[in-house]
């Protein structure tokens, strides 16, 4: 999403075994001989490149950036894992077969239950602390965070488009990286999702950004493409026309001056000199 916003010129390119990338984990950049992995890192590296989504911020809103991007990791990043990852209905119906499909025999068997295992250790780690001791205090205290931070984000959304104006910025591409796989994907167990449909600015923020960076026509581009060739395409039919009115009103200008009559050629005759002579000599 960042990418699209900052006008990166990417190409995706989709790996069906994660170990084949040149880290060994995705999503990773490579530009010439540069290999980036990590978000944020990948992020950095586009900034570098002139490629910024966050040139026009204000410092407070740099700085409120930051904060909202820590509020997410912090309250809603354990509630999705377990959403996809610890939620057995969800897990075994939807995210094992999704993830096994794109993994080859016989790692399909086993990758998916230790990332499964790797998300349910992350919770624990990190809010499974006292006062919650069992596994069910936990998941109350995480989707009770997780609801309080989709609260939070659509107070600060309100009826603007994205979070700073009419542009969409770094902050819109994290929000959007959370909450479009909640929002799209269905679930058994829906208790997050629910929760985000009540909150119908956050669900207009996804799908405004699905329909003009993400949606492809047939012709294989994306809306907001389209209408940048649209746009072009206009420009130059007006200046085409423009440059033909042009060109047919010197032609009236041209037929309406006053006539006159061809004036008759001096014939130039072409003499070759003898020897002693000049090669050539024009006479009249």
């Amino acid at each position: 999403a960042y990418a699209k916003f900052s006008g990166a010129p990417l190409t995706v390119n989709t790996i069906h075994n994660s170990w084949r990338a040149p880290k060994g984990e995705v999503p990773v950049l490579i530009s010439e001989d540069i290999v980036i992995s990590q978000p944020a890192k990948i992020l950095n590296f586009l900034r570098r490149q002139k490629y910024n989504a966050d040139y026009e911020l204000s410092a407070k809103q740099g700085a409120d950036t930051l904060a909202y991007i820590a509020l997410l990791e912090e309250k809603l990043l354990p509630a999705l894992l377990h959403t996809f990852w610890v939620e057995a209905e969800n897990y075994c119906s939807v995210t094992k077969p999704w993830f096994a499909s794109r993994i080859a025999f016989p790692l399909s068997l086993y990758l998916p239950g230790k990332m499964s295992r790797e998300a349910l250790n992350r919770i624990l780690l990190t809010r499974g602390g006292p006062p919650l001791y069992s596994l069910t205090e936990v998941e109350a205290q995480i989707y009770r965070d997780a609801k309080e931070c989709l609260n939070l984000l659509s107070k600060r959304l309100g009826t603007s488009q994205f979070f700073f104006g009419d542009t969409p910025t770094t902050l819109d591409a994290f929000v959007f990286g959370f909450l479009a796989p909640i929002y799209k994907v269905c679930f058994p167990r829906v208790q997050l999702q629910e929760h985000l449909k009540q909150l119908p600015n956050l669900c207009r923020f996804c799908d405004d950004i699905l329909t003009c960076y993400f949606r492809l026509t047939l012709s294989g581009h994306s809306p907001a493409g389209q209408d940048t060739a649209d746009a072009n395409l206009q420009k130059l039919t007006q200046l085409v026309n423009k440059e033909s009115n042009l060109i047919e009103k010197m032609d009236d200008n041209l037929r309406k001056s006053p006539q006159h009559p061809p004036r008759k050629l001096t014939t130039l005759k072409l003499a070759v000199g003898g020897e002693g002579s000049p090669l050539n000599r024009l006479s009249p």
